[in-house]
């Protein structure tokens, strides 16, 4: 699947997110932010567009109903992070932590989030259209009563990953691993799996499978 990517200008002046921290409508645009330690801190309602962050921290923060569109986030820590009630387009999540994050009641499209570790993160009652996964660990994480279209999960590990109410059909699961998922066997259709897979679904199931 192509992805349209973020459309971000060359030649970024530097900003930092304590410039709009208490600005009444918070945006922050066309920049570069790098070595950030924003943690802790509440920022509701902010918009980011065409821009960079790299390398920085922003661990325990309050990002709801944040719109970010055409911005790449790399080596960044949202461990913890609200970002519920949130609008993303064209953004990558490349090689960050995201550990806890609260993504539920969110709108994604043309996402790709790239060796990344989203353990415990809650997306339940979003729309994810055109997101990849790729090699991302999404242990533990909750996918309750979302819609796809357009989905990957490319040699993800998705132990433990609950996907209850939430259609898995034509969605490729045949590279990525687990040991138990939540689903049901309604939401299985159409799911596309390895062999050995299949065989675990079978197990949970409870079929006997002989030779």
């Amino acid at each position: 699947m192509k992805l349209d990517l973020p459309k971000i200008p060359y030649d970024l002046p530097s900003k930092n997110f304590q410039d709009i921290l208490y600005e009444e409508d918070p945006e922050l645009e066309i920049c570069v932010i790098n070595d950030s330690h924003f943690a802790n801190e509440e920022l509701v309602r902010a918009r980011l567009s065409q821009m960079e962050v790299k390398n920085s921290k922003f661990n325990n923060t309050n990002f709801s109903k944040i719109d970010i569109t055409d911005v790449l986030f790399e080596n960044c820590d949202f461990s913890n992070v609200n970002m519920s009630s949130s609008s993303i387009h064209r953004t990558v999540f490349k090689n960050c932590k995201l550990l806890g994050v609260d993504f539920t009641e969110s709108r994604f499209k043309n996402i790709e989030f790239d060796n990344s570790v989203l353990n415990l993160a809650t997306f339940g009652n979003s729309k994810l259209e055109k997101v990849i996964f790729q090699e991302t660990s999404l242990a533990s994480s909750d996918f309750f009563d979302c819609t796809f279209k357009n989905l990957e999960f490319q040699k993800c590990n998705l132990d433990r990953a609950n996907f209850e109410n939430t259609s898995l059909k034509g969605i490729d699961i045949s590279s990525s691993t687990f040991d138990s998922l939540t689903v049901s066997l309604e939401d299985l259709n159409g799911c596309k799996v390895s062999t050995f897979q299949a065989i675990q679904f079978a197990s949970l199931i409870g079929l006997v499978i002989t030779d």
